[in-house]
């Protein structure tokens, strides 16, 4: 039996809501399988957010519930401050959502696909038709049939049928799936200048690197659980990080650290040296060991944090993660 919790009360005021997307014990069952696992979740107005985990991970089925497309067996959720799915009409009214590859009649043109999709939309959409393809860098193909589209272009021409509705929230499926290099760019760009305007978007995808290029801040998800969630440069500033030193005489600073506490994380180089920092290390820390390189006669160029990426951090989590359990 179904056990979601839902405010029955009409939102005072949903435009005063600080978050996109916020979920409370929301939780989705294929019988055994607990595809989404009480995810507490909380997206940022105005900032890209990656929803992030490997396939399978229950990404896409989080995505069908928030849209209304498959119902939650527990939990509580709202979009845009509505309460859903009690006020799910007024919220999906400013939402723009791709599930999965956008599909278009493929012996039709692009323009032709969005009059068909304005056509079930407000009256206000059909002129927002040439906006929207403009808008992604599809107005000069716009006439060509979309069996001549290549994946980024269909991906493109299905942000534009998005923004028909002039979304305040949009929601992506793995955007950058079967993207070459350069098709990635253009989707990266595209979802930077929507951040740019007011809009929040929302991307799921398993492309570490390139949702560490494109979000504000991610949730890390794993088996259907988020284990992690935040601004992507405060949980990478909680992980452990080198400091490469550049100096004159590597051995000789590899040797004058050898006997501190730092020792053990020393790596000498031809050019320097790495040096391993546990998670939350001072800065006051760098200054001491410039002060005792100095001190000891080495000539330091310069010295630089080298943080871990998002995909490093990843694996130390989720390995963490798995190791407790």
């Amino acid at each position: 039996m179904s056990t979601i919790t839902i405010d029955e009360v009409a939102p005072p005021n949903a435009a005063d809501s600080q978050w996109a997307v916020e979920t409370h014990g929301l939780t989705k069952r294929f019988k055994d399988n607990v595809a989404v696992d009480g995810v507490e979740l909380l997206v940022p107005r105005g900032c890209a957010f990656g929803y992030l985990g490997p396939n399978g991970a229950g990404k896409t089925t989080l995505i069908r519930v928030l849209l209304g497309l498959t119902h939650a067996d527990a939990g509580s959720m709202s979009l845009l401050g509505y309460p859903v799915p009690h006020h799910r009409d007024q919220a999906l009214a400013r939402i723009g959502a791709i599930v999965d590859e956008p599909r278009f009649h493929g012996h039709l043109t692009g323009r032709q696909n969005l009059h068909i999709l304005a056509a079930a939309r407000e009256p206000a959409a059909r002129g927002r038709i040439d906006a929207s393809l403009e808008r992604v860098g599809m107005i000069q193909r716009a006439d060509d049939k979309v069996s001549k589209y290549s994946m980024g272009m269909r991906q493109r021409l299905g942000v534009a049928a998005c923004l028909l509705g002039d979304p305040q929230l949009l929601i992506l499926d793995e955007p950058m799936n079967g993207l070459d290099p350069g098709g990635m760019l253009e989707m990266r760009e595209m979802i930077t200048s929507l951040v740019a305007e007011g809009r929040t978007v929302v991307l799921s995808s398993h492309l570490l690197d390139e949702v560490e290029r494109t979000c504000d801040a991610v949730a890390i998800v794993d088996r259907g659980k988020v284990i992690r969630q935040g601004p992507i440069a405060g949980l990478l500033a909680d992980s452990a990080f080198d400091l490469q030193i550049d100096c004159s005489t590597p051995d000789r600073a590899g040797t004058l650290l050898a006997g501190t506490q730092w020792g053990t994380g020393v790596e000498v180089g031809p050019d320097g040296l790495r040096v391993s920092l546990a998670p939350g290390t001072e800065r006051a820390v760098v200054a001491e060991m410039n002060r005792l390189l100095v001190e000891g006669g080495v000539s330091v160029y310069r010295l630089q944090e080298v943080h871990a990426s998002l995909e490093s951090w990843f694996l130390e989590v989720t390995t963490r993660l798995g190791a407790g359990q």
